[in-house]
């Protein structure tokens, strides 16, 4: 199903592969297959003023909550919950850093190394940025980077510090129990 949209006057089709062409009046009508066409209601309809645009590919979290195994997956407020339920029993390690973090900068390449040793493990990154500065307070953030491991939506262990030594020992009790 499509959804149609009018922006400043024209009508596009989001998510589909459809043409719409839009008249003065904002109406508009299927007319191939490929690209989104549109027609300023001010200019009328001459064919000469027609533009083609892209259609654009329109996602929502939901797409993403699939977790990813063998690779490092940036999260946001509203897409860490649902990685999180969505991965079951599986082991959650989330890295919360900050990219001014000096520590948090030299752990990252050996926490990417760790999401392709451990592919039975789910590895996600938070950046505590303003953006995503609700998230860290209710996960209880203090310091960077902080490694919280989790096990069916709970926290089951916790690494402060870019202590990879503990954040391995850490990893492998949570996957054992």
């Amino acid at each position: 199903m499509a959804l149609q949209a009018q922006i400043a006057g024209s009508s596009f089709v989001l998510g589909s592969r459809a043409m719409v062409s839009a008249n003065a009046e904002g109406y508009g009508r299927e007319t191939g297959i490929g690209w989104s066409r549109a027609i300023s209601p001010a200019v009328g309809s001459s064919s000469r003023f027609r533009r083609r645009l892209p259609i654009p590919t329109v996602r929502s979290s939901l797409d993403i909550s699939v977790p990813a195994v063998g690779t490092v997956t940036e999260v946001g407020n509203d897409t860490f919950w649902p990685i999180v339920n969505a991965a079951g029993d599986k082991v959650v390690v989330l890295d919360m850093y900050t990219q001014w973090c000096g520590p948090c900068k030299i752990i990252a390449p050996k926490y990417e190394g760790l999401s392709k040793t451990y592919t039975d493990v789910v590895f996600l990154k938070l950046d505590c940025n303003h953006e995503n500065r609700p998230l860290a307070k209710e996960l209880g953030i203090r310091a960077v980077p902080t490694f919280k491991i989790f096990r069916n939506g709970q926290v089951v262990k916790e690494v402060t510090g870019a202590k990879f030594d503990e954040l391995v020992m850490a990893i492998e009790t949570a996957r054992s129990s």
